[in-house]
């Protein structure tokens, strides 16, 4: 099973992720990044440049990919090349998803992690606390920013990673 997913850098919310049994195709990680702008912006360009942050693989650096991000106010960074560590919170989610949530399911298969999938990811971003959100989930947290919630913004900080 493959999964992509982007957490917004200062809140740690999973705004958006794709699962399948095959390989993640371009056209995912388009949608994904579409659907990451209008969840957290709710329009269909962010207001000011965001960092979209990837490893190197092809899907990521591909032109209609660039074209995607340019067109939706995304600027495209890339981690060095075999440095995990350059994208350390995305590494700390998979281990904590994997920890809490797939080693401790009873999964037959891959169809049945992929049905799973979406309430794992609604669990971990709305009950799963998180020590660098003095031990809130990530929307408990985005509950407490100020100004009031009539404002889409990630708190500022103008980075989603994605893995």
């Amino acid at each position: 099973m493959r999964v992509a997913f982007a957490p917004g850098s200062h809140d740690r919310e999973v705004i958006s992720w794709v699962a399948t049994t095959a390989g993640i195709s371009g056209e995912m990680i388009r949608d994904m990044m579409v659907h990451c702008i209008e969840q957290r912006f709710g329009d269909m360009r962010a207001p000011r440049k965001v960092q979209w942050l990837t490893d190197n693989g092809s899907i990521f650096a591909a032109y209609r990919t660039l074209e995607i991000a340019a067109a939706l106010n995304l600027e495209p960074c890339f981690t060095p090349v075999e440095s995990p560590e350059s994208n350390g919170m995305a590494e700390a989610f998979v281990k904590t998803f994997k920890r809490d949530y797939v080693r401790v399911n009873p999964i037959a298969d891959a169809r049945t992690a992929l049905l799973r999938i979406d309430n794992w990811m609604e669990d971990y971003n709305s009950e799963h606390p998180h020590s660098r959100l003095s031990y809130r989930s990530p929307r408990e947290y985005i509950v407490s920013l100020k100004p009031a919630p009539s404002v889409l913004s990630n708190g500022g900080n103008s980075t989603f990673s994605i893995v």
